[in-house]
């Protein structure tokens, strides 16, 4: 039976005896593609750098591609990768440079060749040799997704990907993304304050509230449930706490 792409399970996170993930648990199959929403400190951030490795649960377990991220990163690592506006790369160093050490880091082979076609594809050709500090936010997104890309991962893990860009540029992220998915089969988990984008883009919502999972479905089936019209009106119904008549969570 083939492994799911991500499982989590009874997943915990504690700081300072305040628990900021408690106890959830949800599977994502391969080729499928997840929003994860909830209000600022909801958990979806912690959640995500647990499954890919960057904290250590308190309790619980992430397996990803079959292999337990607490024991055996080491097996699946490369064939991972993310994106988060709230990392920097260094910022005296080129793009090139950058996607350099990224791309050593992941035992990509033939580094130059795939930052190349990588350039041509985002159109970062010009700013190969430019320090990455003196790039725009939309340049900086671009690199970013180049970065996450350069391995070709399996699992992509996608925190806010599209914060603070202007419309066109985000619009052009998604296309991206959703082109990615389409040519690898790769799994993403995308955590995202974007209603429409989560519309958009995702089969599947897992929604957060306080550290747990408040809800999980389909978006249709999540605006049927609430009996709302838009995925941003089901959020503030989570958010809100308020009182709705709902059919057993799938």
């Amino acid at each position: 039976m083939t492994p799911s792409a991500i499982a989590v399970e009874r997943l915990v996170k504690t700081y300072d005896g305040r628990t900021a993930v408690d106890g959830i648990g949800f599977t994502l199959p391969a080729d499928s593609l997840t929003g994860l929403l909830g209000g600022n400190g909801a958990g979806k951030t912690t959640t995500i750098a647990m499954i890919i490795g960057l904290l250590t649960p308190t309790s619980g377990e992430v397996r990803v591609l079959g292999a337990d991220m607490q024991r055996e990163r080491y097996r699946v690592l490369h064939r991972m990768n993310f994106v988060s506006p709230y990392i920097d790369m260094p910022m005296r160093l080129t793009v090139r440079q950058n996607l350099t050490v990224f791309g050593r880091l992941y035992c990509v082979g033939d580094v130059a060749d795939r930052i190349g076609a990588l350039a041509s594809e985002f159109d970062l050709e010009d700013l190969l040799d430019r320090p990455t500090g003196r790039l725009s936010s939309g340049q900086k997104t671009r690199v970013s997704l180049a970065k996450a890309l350069i391995n070709r991962p399996e699992v992509l893990l996608l925190d806010e990907p599209t914060a603070s860009l202007d419309p066109d540029t985000a619009d052009w992220v998604r296309a991206r993304l959703q082109r990615y998915r389409a040519e690898s089969g790769a799994t993403i988990l995308l955590a995202s304050h974007n209603m429409y984008e989560v519309e958009r883009l995702c089969e599947r919502v897992i929604i957060m509230k306080k550290g747990q999972v408040e809800d999980d479905g389909t978006p249709a089936g999540l605006l049927q449930r609430y009996g709302r019209h838009t995925l941003e009106e089901v959020f503030l119904d989570v958010a809100r706490g308020s009182s709705v008549m709902r059919e057993s969570v799938p």
